[in-house]
């Protein structure tokens, strides 16, 4: 998995995940819990699934590098 989520991305991605995580606490939703955890899965990796489809890359690193 390369990584393809910038900064910034990872910042809103890691403020969705705990908003999401307050929200299934408060709620009592597995559902919310499961979209809690996968959000931090891919602010922590810095991989999108979504991105990875797309063929989008947000991060400044440049990968064709060697």
């Amino acid at each position: 998995m390369k990584k393809n989520i910038g900064t910034t991305d990872r910042l809103i991605r890691l403020s969705l995940a705990i908003l999401l995580l307050l929200l299934a606490w408060w709620f009592k939703s597995w559902v919310l819990l499961a979209f809690s955890l996968f959000t931090f899965y891919e602010a922590l990796a810095s991989w999108c699934v979504l991105y990875q489809l797309l063929g989008k890359n947000s991060c400044p690193i440049d990968h064709n590098r060697k």
